[in-house]
Parts: structure tokens; sequence; C-alpha cells
């Protein structure tokens, strides 16, 4: 079944210069982009897209992190969106994270961990809508 889901390549991506190299193995993954756009996230609004970890010991230091500097928002659409993208990322832990994975590749500890993945069918719908309209999204 096609599905979407939400990518956001995060401050520390954007900040290493691998957009580029990420949104490649993004696609050749088999994802097509549907809407992409840079942007800086305020404390607002980064506390608000992550608002279900609010309370958490982490939410804090998270919120000053998509804070840090631009992230890239990407709505993504496959087959089996959500699952394959966790797949195609790896565990949050690049430690942890198999081989060939965005992580595993890319990022520097599970705190700046290159890339944000939806978990769910109906968390990644409201995630891509919290960043994209409707009529923003290429069909």
């Amino acid at each position: 079944m096609i599905e979407r889901t939400l990518a956001i390549l995060k401050p520390d991506c954007v900040k290493k210069n691998l957009v580029g190299e990420v949104i490649a193995h993004i696609t050749k993954a088999g994802f097509t982009i549907r809407a992409l756009r840079m942007v800086r996230l305020t404390p607002e609004t980064a506390g608000a897209f992550y608002e279900v970890h609010k309370g958490k010991p982490f939410f804090n230091g998270l919120v000053e992190f998509m804070c840090s500097g631009p992230c890239v928002p990407i709505a993504l659409e496959k087959t089996n969106a959500v699952s394959d993208f966790r797949t195609v990322i790896g565990a949050t832990d690049p430690a942890e994270a198999g081989s060939g994975t965005v992580r595993k590749l890319y990022a520097s500890s599970k705190g700046e961990n290159i890339v944000h993945g939806s978990d769910s069918p109906e968390n990644a719908a409201n995630e891509i809508s919290f960043f994209f309209s409707g009529k923003e999204l290429a069909v």
C-alpha cells in the first residue's frame, strides 16, 4: 500500500553539508519526494512538533538541538513508506544502526543522529501536515 512518511534532515545533517548525500540515499531506496523545504525551527515550533515527548528527560535537549540550525523536512511516498524508511535510516543510536543505514553512515551520536522518521502512518500524516499544506504536496 502506498504511504507517506516524514523525514527531517536535522541541523547536524545540514551543518555537515550532508543533505545531498542523505537525499540521494533516500531516493535510491525507492522513495519519491512529494514536498521539501529548508526551515529554521523556533523553540515554540520544535516544542509543538515534539510535544509527544514533553516531560521526557531528553525533551529540552531535543528542542534545543532542533533549533540550533536549519533543518529540511521532506514528505516522502512509497509502498510501506513508514516501516521502509525506518529501516533505511537505522536505529536511533548509530552504534546500533545496521550497516549501510543513514545513521550508521553519517550520524555521530544518539542525540545528533542526522534524521527524523515518522513512527506510524497516523503520526506521518500529522507530521507532514505540520510542515506542508495539502496543496504543497506534489502528486
